[in-house]
């Protein structure tokens, strides 16, 4: 009989939380390892609470992993400092247990594209600050790879939402805002189609990554609902809360004057671009190897409002 797989996952925020319950829930052998050890974990997940910035540490937390999963992030307005050692850590970590690597990354890497869908061989050529942290990060991990160091499997997703997900575009500012009937803000065109993942697809894509040999040395587009324009995801929130949700446009210039004292402005400024064309993440790689996957739209906004409501409901 084989030895039981341990799944380590770095990160209990809003995707590794739900990557550790769907491992949990499929019998894994799991260990949470995160910078506090997160309440109501699921029976028999260990956890491990440790400053992932000592590499040391880090390795020793991931001891006798067969899979490991990134999903650490690293505060907004501090990105190239300190995430990239985040991820090195992990990776030394992977690296000294044999372990698989399944990183999660968005797609910041590719830059504007001019509205043309994006997909695994679409160029680096991010114009923002945290767009080349993000493709000098891609970067380390294929180098890694090439070299022998570790196996890796690379998991893209788009703008997050989803129970939990409130620093995001569709989080406090949308969801939060329309079950308490206030207007939604919103950067750029509301028209221009654009690609949400859901959290839960999200660390479903994941699971399967760390699962499936043919993932291995790749990187990958996960699947998640289909792509809408904003608006018509706007539309569906309302149809959730029971009342109209008035968009609230943030214009970019007020942004950018924000941003001359305010570093979290700074960063939405410079990625506006993804809100002023079409933003389009095609997951036809993944779905024709694993096969079809992702939350309807409409499902995933309708568990979405209902965790706000409750939240709301409870405070």
């Amino acid at each position: 009989m084989s030895e039981p797989r341990l799944h380590v996952v770095f990160g209990a925020g809003q995707v590794g939380r739900a990557l550790i319950d769907q491992l949990a829930r499929a019998g894994e052998t799991v260990r949470v390892v995160s910078l506090h050890r997160p309440p109501d974990l699921p029976d028999g997940v260990d956890s491990r609470a440790v400053d992932v910035t000592d590499a040391e540490a880090a390795s020793e937390a991931a001891r006798g992993a067969s899979v490991v999963y990134q999903c650490l992030n690293a505060p907004y307005a501090e990105w190239p400092a300190r995430f990239p050692p985040l991820q090195r850590a992990v990776m030394a970590a992977a690296e000294r247990s044999d372990a698989l690597l399944v990183t999660l990354e968005n797609v910041y890497g590719y830059g504007p594209t001019g509205g043309t869908p994006m997909t695994e061989s679409t160029p680096s050529a991010p114009t923002s600050v945290k767009g080349r942290t993000r493709a000098a990060m891609t970067r380390e991990l294929l180098a890694a790879s090439e070299a022998g160091r570790i196996r890796i499997a690379i998991g893209r997703a788009s703008d997050f939402f989803g129970a939990g997900v409130t620093e995001s575009t569709l989080g406090e500012r949308v969801f939060a805002n329309a079950v308490a009937h206030r207007r939604a803000d919103f950067i750029g065109d509301p028209d221009l189609l654009h690609t949400y993942s859901y959290a839960p697809d999200i660390a479903s894509g994941l699971a399967v990554l760390g699962s499936d040999p043919r993932a291995v040395g790749r990187i990958w587009h996960l699947p998640g609902p289909e792509t809408l324009s904003t608006r018509a995801v706007l539309d569906l929130v309302a149809a959730e809360v029971g009342h109209p949700v008035a968009v609230r446009t943030v214009p970019k210039v007020l942004l950018r004057v924000g941003g001359l004292v305010s570093p979290m402005m700074r960063g939405l400024a410079e990625m506006a671009y993804q809100f002023e064309e079409p933003f389009v993440l095609d997951t036809t790689a993944f779905e024709s190897t694993f096969g079809p996957a992702g939350t309807p739209m409409a499902v995933a906004v309708e568990e979405t409002v209902a965790w706000y409501a409750d939240r709301r409901g409870a405070a």
